[in-house]
């Protein structure tokens, strides 16, 4: 089975220790994001847990620990943009980052780490020709050590039409240009574009519009890494209907991630977010908080999906 980290938080930036922590005593406790009550008991153990997957912004506090990290095949998604603090106000310098995500590269393999430049937004400041010379620059230091760079424009749902005001809908005409541009200079270094819930409008530019986090991805980060193969269970749930993203089993928890980059889905409010943060104990089984009255506990139902089957080579 695959176990998410990602999508509702920034683990390796602000809760490696809590992970470690994690990984050390074999197991992680997930409250259900819409009935807290509603608990979750994943086992960490790489004899169920085929693949960790990763997001983050910021992955050096994870870095130094890849040693520990050894035993679970890994695929990391590093969001690689170019906005200042105005945006992003907790983001360590791109170029950091552009260093981090190649000696994650250096470690596990091209094909295990995925470049993100998402979400496009525009503004007076973050123009479209803007965007595509930082997306060529940031393409020319991140060539060989990635294959992939995913793309999103900016969804405007509620939460980022509060806490992000002045944002607005990128228009089909610049998201033409932007993705025929980027999808041009991706294939110069060597990357495939991925629009991310975009649906087919930039497949005619050359560009991978199956899904930025699917099966086959996870699938190839592992023969990378230990060259097996996996056998999925023939349904497995969809993240989105426009594509074939596998994102379930996240062990994060949302209005958690310290970035408060103001066009972030997964925080509803920045207060809301310091408040979790204070009631983070590394030693906590549960990211935010401990044990509550009430709580139901149940066991996921984990197995491996490693194909163990021995291929004779003809």
């Amino acid at each position: 089975m695959i176990i998410q980290t990602g999508q509702r938080t920034d683990i390796p930036a602000f809760y490696s220790e809590w992970f470690l922590n994690r990984i050390r005593e074999g197991f992680v406790l997930v409250r259900n994001p819409y009935n807290e009550h509603q608990v979750t008991r994943y086992r960490l153990d790489p004899e169920v847990v085929d693949v960790i997957g990763f997001c983050s912004k910021n992955p050096a506090p994870l870095i130094p620990h890849m040693e520990e990290l050894g035993a679970f095949p890994q695929i990391w998604h590093v969001t690689i943009t170019p906005y200042g603090r105005d945006i992003e106000p907790h983001v360590p310098p791109k170029e950091k980052v552009c260093d981090d995500l190649c000696r994650i590269s250096g470690r596990l393999g091209s094909r295990s780490v995925h470049w993100r430049y998402d979400p496009i937004l525009l503004t007076e400041e973050y123009t479209v020709s803007r965007h595509i010379r930082e997306f060529e620059k940031m393409a020319a230091r991140l060539k060989g050590y990635t294959e992939s760079v995913v793309i999103s424009f900016v969804d405007l749902f509620e939460k980022v039409r509060r806490n992000f005001p002045e944002a607005r809908k990128v228009m089909k005409e610049d998201r033409l240009v932007l993705g025929r541009e980027m999808a041009a200079i991706a294939g110069d270094f060597g990357m495939t574009l991925r629009p991310c819930g975009e649906g087919e409008e930039l497949a005619v530019f050359g560009a991978d519009c199956r899904g930025c986090i699917t099966t086959g991805l996870y699938e190839q980060a592992v023969t990378e890494q230990t060259g097996n193969r996996l056998r999925f269970p023939k349904s497995l749930p969809r993240a989105r209907e426009d594509c074939a993203c596998y994102l379930s089993c996240d062990i994060g928890a949302y209005d958690s991630c310290g970035h408060l980059c103001r066009y972030c889905y997964a925080n509803s409010d920045p207060d809301r977010v310091r408040a979790n943060r204070r009631r983070h104990d590394p030693a906590s089984p549960f990211l935010i908080g401990g044990p509550m009255e009430g709580d139901v506990i149940h066991e996921a139902v984990q197995e491996s999906w490693v194909d163990r089957q021995i291929r004779l080579e003809l």
